[in-house]
């Protein structure tokens, strides 16, 4: 572990305020869904106002109420009471705090989220079921409709069929409770910030009709001048609950985010190296054309949940969903030239007319649009056969997704050809107008609608004999393909095995295999269908419970080989196109706590990557390190938190560049007074120092800027 991140740590631990001495506020999250909080813990009056309940459900990640410290996987959770408290406004941030996760890859950003987990992308779920596909086709989720969020680490094929060995990021929806409940909260923070939700669950007119109303209007600017991120958000639902063994809910969602992109493409001369003369540019300059520049997006779902138990031992669930949207996004950014833009414009003009900050641009205009329909029915079984316990799991899962981009990309603005009509000085920036519709018109290129049907059955079984817990999973997938120009079948078979050991001391190693593919549509040079990527995970590690006090403390290593990439850099003309392999391994450790007043959290993590050329993956940070403590003291209405997070290095690289975007610590603050049984104030402050920091720099030669100080004040009233 590098000496940097010794040193994050240590702050961690030192930092004034954030000791640990005396204990926590009750309530537990996923420390263990079926123990109860300690003797020591704050009068019921405290819990009546401040409920952080999480547990995985049968919607949930892993499609299973197995408890946490039972699984022979690394899963994180964070509910909403939680990631409020930190301070999160959007979902990356929700994920700050999680062992693992790199929350913000890609810096500021109004576009998505992008967060990664050993070494990739975690793609999006909404209630267990993938929720986008494609790029820039789709709004950003909004916290104010989630109860929680979970990330499930690792290769995950044989739940999920097709997708990434990084795991998932789940987010479970708000849904109609039977007790009347009703929320206003109002929001006011930097840069104009101001938000306003609202939240009514309750019975309609009968305990089997219950109804939740959730809906969210935002009008705010952002850190980079003439960046807006204004969103609207309707989310109705219903439930039917006939029984107490029965019952069906439909969510209705409506999404508007009409939005410019806060990624600036930034150039890595002036950023992350300086520039010619010395100094650095804005990092958080427009490097857009005002008026032009949109990325406004709109979606519509319904989510149907069905449950029903036919017996103590055996139960029906059901996820059914409908989504569709389109965006429209246009953005002028400094052309990709690696480093030193101004050299470029001389090198063609053949003389010293620009300066060191002016930079040429290229023009990107897109309309994009999806559609889903996705289904996932499955059959819980909990039953013994002789001495062992099984908890089954049988289902078949089916989903089509439609995408189509139709778009133009004016590259270098005409720069290329000696026009230079749209350059602009990042360090005094006069803007120019956008080209006339007619230049994109000209090279508008309309996309193919592409389709991907997938078909996936299931089976998972967790057997408990004694006090071991033995998981193995199978699940068989057919994939569909039409690209519009190319049709491809493919079908998969992943597997998954884990073993864990329960001591009664509340120690629980274990060890896990597990798969995952991704199929690559096309031929090789012999006209042999590309075969789909794969991945496998090793995984052990030790997760810890003690009896005296609510908490979970877990480790874990893994070591994960994706096979079938593209060829390595030596064998570029080799006919058999897949023999490249990329390797992942790291550890991670994660600790939640409740010690009589205090709540702690904490997460360390290493990363080593390695892609088929030899070269670490793009932006992935080394380690992270963070811990965060929440104060609540006992038959008071005051709390206050801080944290600390600490993001290692990162690096970017081919064959003949080579950038290292370095460490950075933050630290993140709260106070929260609840006046009366109604109305809590908090605030929240997001990089106290206001630190300036870049996320990562990529080798094509731009740089992201991160997340500047936040300021955001929130008062909630219930009634």
């Amino acid at each position: 572990m590098s000496g940097t991140l010794n040193r994050a740590l240590l702050t961690l631990v030192l930092t004034p305020g954030l000791s640990v001495a005396g204990a926590a506020y009750a309530a537990e999250d996923t420390l263990a869904q079926d123990s109860q909080p300690a003797e020591t813990a704050p009068p019921a009056v405290v819990l009546d106002t401040f409920v952080v309940q999480g547990e995985l459900t049968r919607f949930s990640a892993t499609k299973s109420d197995v408890p946490v410290v039972e699984t022979a996987r690394s899963v994180s959770v964070e509910t909403s009471e939680q990631f409020y408290e930190k301070g999160a406004t959007n979902l990356s941030q929700a994920t700050s705090y999680m062992a693992g996760v790199t929350a913000e890859t890609y810096g500021f950003s109004t576009r998505g989220d992008w967060m990664h987990a050993r070494g990739l992308q975690l793609p999006r779920y909404r209630d267990s079921i993938q929720e986008v596909f494609g790029n820039y086709n789709n709004t950003r989720p909004e916290l104010y409709t989630i109860e929680q969020v979970e990330v499930l680490r690792g290769p995950a094929s044989v739940l999920y069929g097709e997708g990434s060995p990084a795991g998932i990021i789940n987010y479970v929806s708000k849904t109609p409770k039977a007790e009347t409940r009703h929320e206003v909260v109002a929001e006011y923070g930097s840069y104009d910030r101001k938000q306003l939700g609202f939240d009514s669950t309750g019975q309609l007119g009968s305990e089997k009709w219950l109804y939740r109303l959730v809906a969210m209007k935002r009008d705010a600017d952002t850190q980079v001048e003439q960046v807006e991120d204004d969103s609207l958000v309707l989310m109705p639902s219903i439930s039917y609950v006939p029984s107490d063994a029965t019952r069906f809910t439909l969510i209705a969602q409506y999404q508007d985010t009409d939005s410019d992109t806060g990624a600036q493409f930034i150039p890595v001369e002036g950023t992350l190296n300086p520039l010619a003369g010395g100094g650095h540019i804005d990092q958080d300059v427009y490097a857009g054309e005002p008026g032009w520049n949109q990325y406004n997006t709109d979606s519509r779902q319904l989510t149907a949940l069905a449950e029903h138990s036919f017996s103590s031992q055996l139960s029906l669930e059901a996820t059914a969903l409908w989504r569709e949207g389109e965006a429209d996004y246009d953005q002028a950014w400094p052309m990709f030239t690696g480093a030193g833009n101004s050299r470029y414009l001389n090198q063609i003009l053949g003389a010293e007319l620009f300066t060191d900050t002016t930079v040429p641009r290229s023009f990107y205009q897109a309309d994009s649009e999806f559609e889903l329909y996705a289904f996932d029915v499955r059959l819980s079984g909990d039953f013994t056969t002789g001495a062992l316990r099984h908890e089954t799991l049988l289902g078949v899962q089916t989903q089509q997704v439609s995408t189509q981009t139709n778009s133009a990309y004016y590259f270098g603005g005409g720069a290329l050809s000696g026009d230079f009509s749209y350059v602009l000085d990042l360090a005094n920036p006069v803007y120019t107008g956008a080209p006339d519709q007619a230049v994109f018109d000209a090279i508008y290129s309309e996309g193919p609608q592409q389709k991907v049907n997938t078909t996936g059955f299931y089976l998972s079984d967790q057997i408990s004999i004694d006090q071991w817990r033995i998981t193995a999973g199978l699940r068989y997938d057919q994939v569909s393909n039409d690209t519009g120009s190319d049709k491809q079948e493919d079908s998969q078979l992943s597997t998954s095995l884990g073993v864990l050991y329960a001591f009664d001391n509340g120690l629980s190693p274990y060890l896990s295999y597990s798969e995952s593919f991704q199929t690559v549509v096309g031929t090789d040079l012999n006209g042999d269908q590309l075969e789909p990527q794969e991945a496998r995970q090793y995984e052990g590690g030790v997760k810890f419970e003690p009896a005296s006090f609510p908490a979970l403390f877990s480790i874990a290593y893994f070591d994960i080989e994706i096979s079938n990439l593209d060829n390595p850099n030596s064998l570029p003309a080799d006919a058999a196109q897949q023999q490249g392999v990329a390797t992942m391994t790291g550890v991670e450790l994660e600790a939640k706590a409740y010690l009589g007043d205090f709540y702690l959290q904490g997460a360390v993590s290493t990363l080593k990557t390695e892609d088929e050329n030899g070269f670490e993956y793009a932006g992935e940070p080394d380690s992270n390190a963070s811990l965060w403590v929440t104060w609540r003291p006992t038959s008071t209405r005051f709390r206050a938190g801080g944290g600390v997070r600490y993001v290692g290095s990162s690096v970017s690289e081919t064959a003949t560049v080579r950038y290292e975007t370095p460490d950075y610590t933050l630290i993140d603050a709260m106070l929260g007074y609840e006046i009366n049984s109604q109305l809590d104030l908090s605030l929240n402050v997001r990089n106290l120092g206001d630190e300036e920091y870049l996320t990562s720099c990529l080798a094509r030669g731009d740089c992201f800027p991160g997340v500047r100080r936040s300021v955001n004040a929130k008062a909630r009233y219930q009634f």
